[in-house]
């Protein structure tokens, strides 16, 4: 009898699983994995970023997009959100970042340090 139940149980949680996958394929059910993270746009020009200083919700995972209109490489660094990523001449490239804590965070262009530099500052 016990052995039963057990098998009934068995098969309703693998139908039940079945149909969740199916919900979740279908696109009938929100996963995390699709939930909108907010976009953040920087420009490289004159081997500059524009805006130099960037406001960004605290405690939320933001897209950050870096336009080089430049016609020579830079190379976008931050030791303080821990990213590293060459953007080619005429180039863009995107970073995800955070969540951050409240706070002012530094980046800065490698190949040109005494010009691009700027703020992600996270309210």
């Amino acid at each position: 009898m016990i052995l039963i139940v057990i098998m009934i149980l068995a098969m309703k949680r693998t139908v039940l699983n079945g149909i969740l996958a199916l919900a979740i394929g279908a696109g009938l059910v929100a996963t995390p994995a699709f939930a909108e993270v907010p976009e953040f746009k920087l420009a490289i020009e004159s081997h500059r970023f524009i805006p130099a200083e960037l406001t960004v919700p605290a405690g939320q995972k933001i897209k950050l997009s870096v336009e080089n209109r430049d016609a020579t490489p830079e190379e976008f660094e931050s030791y303080d959100f821990n990213r590293e990523k060459i953007v080619p001449g005429k180039g863009r490239i995107t970073l995800f970042v955070g969540p951050l804590k409240p706070g002012r965070y530094e980046f800065f262009g490698e190949f040109n340090l005494e010009t691009a530099r700027g703020f992600l500052i996270a309210e």
